[in-house]
C-alpha cells in the first residue's frame, strides 16, 4: 500500500479526499509533523497553486532526506496538494484564488477569513443580482507529484473538476464549509450546505477532480489501487 502525504492543514478537505478515494491508499497530513512548512500560494490560477503547493512540499522532503529522514516520513511516495475556489460570473470570476481570504482583501488581514465574513461580503457584492445572473460554480484543482528514484525533475500530474451551480440570496443549511451554504449545485433545489456529505462528496469539484485522479491511478496501478467512486 501506497502513502500518500497531504499537502494541507485543512480538515474538510482531508474528510472529503478519503471519502472519495477510499481504503487503497494510506493518507498522512502536513499536521502530522509540526515543523512541516506553511505553504505560500502565489500562483493566480487554481493550477499555478496546486503545483507550488506540492513542489514546496517535494523540496521540503528532499531536504529531511539529505538529513537523513524524518521520523514517520518513511513510505511516503507521494504528495497531493490541491487548489479550489468559487468562480461567480457577475463579479467577473471573482472571488477565485482569493475565495479563503475574499473578506481579508478589504482589511489586509492575515492569513484566510472566517467563512461568515467571506460569505457576507459574497452576498453584499451580489445585491441587487437577479436570481438569473447569480450563476457561479466551484473548481477544483488537484496536483500528484515525486520524486522519482530515476530523475532529477519531479514528476507531476494535475486533475481538474468543476461543479456547475448559482448563488443563493440568503445562507441556507448547516453542513459543509466556505461558500457550502450559498451554493445550489445545478439539478439540485438545496445548498452543498443542506445536501450532506453523502450527495456533496458525488457531485462536488472535488469529487469530481479526485474520480480522474482515481480513473488515472487505476490505469496506472491496477483496478484495487483506489477505492474510490469511479
Amino acid at each position: 500500500m501506497e502513502t500518500v502525504l497531504l499537502a494541507t492543514r485543512n480538515r474538510h478537505k482531508v474528510e472529503e479526499i478519503r471519502a472519495i478515494l477510499g481504503a487503497g491508499l494510506r493518507y498522512r497530513l502536513l499536521t502530522d509533523w509540526p515543523d512541516a512548512p506553511s505553504l505560500a500560494e502565489t500562483g493566480r490560477t487554481f493550477h499555478d497553486n496546486a503545483r507550488l503547493k506540492v513542489l514546496q512540499v517535494l523540496d521540503w522532503l528532499e531536504t529531511w532526506e539529505t538529513r537523513g529522514g524524518l521520523p514517520g516520513l518513511a513510505g511516503v511516495t507521494w504528495v497531493l496538494a490541491d487548489d479550489s475556489g468559487l468562480e461567480v460570473d457577475a463579479l467577473g470570476g471573482a472571488p477565485g484564488v482569493d475565495s479563503a481570504r475574499f473578506a481579508a482583501l478589504d482589511t489586509g488581514a492575515p492569513g484566510n477569513s472566517a467563512d461568515a465574513d467571506n460569505n457576507a461580503k459574497l452576498l453584499r457584492l451580489l445585491v441587487g443580482v437577479p436570481v438569473g445572473q447569480r450563476r457561479a460554480r466551484f473548481r477544483c484543482v488537484l496536483a500528484l507529484g515525486r520524486w522519482p528514484s530515476e530523475a532529477r525533475a519531479p514528476e507531476l500530474y494535475c486533475f481538474e473538476g468543476i461543479c456547475e451551480g448559482r448563488i443563493g440570496l440568503e445562507p441556507r443549511g448547516s453542513g459543509g464549509f466556505g461558500y457550502d451554504p450559498l451554493f445550489f449545485p445545478d439539478g439540485f433545489d438545496r445548498t452543498f450546505a443542506e445536501l450532506g456529505e453523502t450527495v456533496k462528496n458525488r457531485i462536488s469539484h472535488r469529487a469530481r477532480a479526485l474520480a480522474a485522479l482515481a480513473a488515472w491511478w487505476r490505469a496506472r496501478h491496477g483496478t484495487e489501487a483506489v477505492a474510490g467512486q469511479p
